[in-house]
């Protein structure tokens, strides 16, 4: 899949990765209708480094799901 291109299917896609390696419990915290494209850049960043982890501390999931709730509209 192309990432590189902003769009609502990559966002789509971004988001339940993203709540797959989180390991989510709570998953209607991250719903892909509540991102739009316009954050799409901090989005992919954000995808890019958490998927480069394989684990993550207590503060560092703290702070990877402040930094998503700040991405959404």
């Amino acid at each position: 899949m192309n990432l590189s291109t902003p769009s609502k299917e990559n966002v789509s896609y971004m988001i339940e990765k993203l709540k797959e390696k989180l390991k989510m419990v709570n998953t209607n915290v991250l719903r892909s209708e509540d991102f739009t494209e316009a954050n799409y850049e901090e989005l992919y960043d954000l995808y890019e480094m958490v998927m480069k982890r394989d684990s993550f501390s207590p503060s560092e999931m703290q702070a990877i799901v402040s930094e998503l709730g700040s991405l959404r509209k």
